[in-house]
């Protein structure tokens, strides 16, 4: 019953509540159902042993892991969890299913989160603060059990109003499965049009799909773990955030995390001009083409209150 049910949940996020009706301590445990497809993929990674590698596959994996991250910081964050600028329905819709082809849940779920991690930052109520409960939970150990499964859409009523939204989020298992099935079938294609590239369907389903994901993953996670932990402080927040030049460089801008605690509303985390935030940039560059606007800016009184 327990398999028939996580099956049901995994193309289903909103059918039921996994943690409901276990206990604090029992919800908090590690759940091999909720991780499992986590853990496959990590394995599925070391089958690049079998298919090999190519130039063509190394740029698919690494051209995703930059749209998917940006997707991730300029969408999932920047605009969904903290709305630091505008866009239209449908362009909103568009980030959403980028930032979900990550595989990191859907952006109701994704916001809700975060949100929650700001009101509580370093807290007891903190749902993955390393000074709470360690390094391990903070990086991928919180969202690997019952308790954190559900998406609190009570957080985000403001993005619960939208039935696309909330599809998308219920099921956000669809975006990912095609995404793995369109390079699988685009690498089986190249194969046959193109053999001069060396490539086809497992490899770029390896290396599109599976290392560059689980890379996307965990250097995502290090914002949640590493960012609370390593690098300076140059506001007195009342977490532990800091800023790290390392990890802003791998998460394009996020790594400056105690600059976003200070003011979270901001679509520039890079608060001085040489804090390099690619994701800012970015958000520049669409704001040009007219499809995003309104980009929310740093006051020079908050920037001023650094010590």
């Amino acid at each position: 019953m327990q398999l028939r049910q996580y099956v049901r949940q995994l193309f289903d996020s909103h059918s039921a509540d996994p943690a409901a009706g276990l206990s604090h301590e029992e919800a908090r445990r590690f759940d091999f159902y909720r991780v499992g497809p986590f853990l496959l993929m990590h394995l599925a990674c070391l089958t690049v042993f079998l298919v090999g590698w190519s130039w063509t596959a190394v740029a698919v994996a690494v051209g995703l892991y930059m749209i998917r991250m940006f997707a991730i910081t300029g969408f999932y964050h920047r605009y969904f969890s903290h709305r630091s600028y505008k866009t239209n329905r449908f362009w909103q819709f568009v980030f959403a299913v980028l930032g979900n082809s990550s595989c990191q849940r859907g952006p109701l779920w994704w916001a809700a989160h975060h949100r929650h991690h700001h009101r509580h930052s370093d807290e007891a109520n903190d749902t993955h603060s390393p000074i709470q409960d360690g390094l391990w939970w903070s990086h991928m150990g919180w969202f690997t059990c019952k308790a954190n499964f559900k998406t609190d859409l009570a957080t985000v009523p403001d993005l619960a109003k939208f039935p696309e939204l909330v599809w998308l989020d219920r099921h956000d298992a669809a975006v990912p499965l095609m995404l793995a099935i369109s390079l699988f079938s685009v690498g089986q294609l190249l194969s046959v049009v193109a053999p001069g590239l060396g490539t086809n369907g497992w490899q770029l389903l390896v290396w599109g799909f599976c290392i560059s994901t689980i890379v996307t993953a965990h250097a995502t996670f290090t914002i949640n773990s590493l960012a609370h932990i390593f690098g300076k402080r140059r506001f007195e927040t009342p977490d532990q955030s800091r800023n790290n030049v390392w990890l802003a460089l791998l998460t394009f801008g996020e790594g400056w995390h105690n600059n976003h605690h200070h003011y979270q509303s901001s679509a520039r985390q890079g608060f001085l001009w040489w804090e390099i935030d690619l994701t800012y940039y970015g958000l520049v560059v669409l704001s040009w083409l007219g499809i995003v606007r309104d980009l929310r800016q740093v006051p020079a009184a908050v920037l001023a209150q650094r010590h």
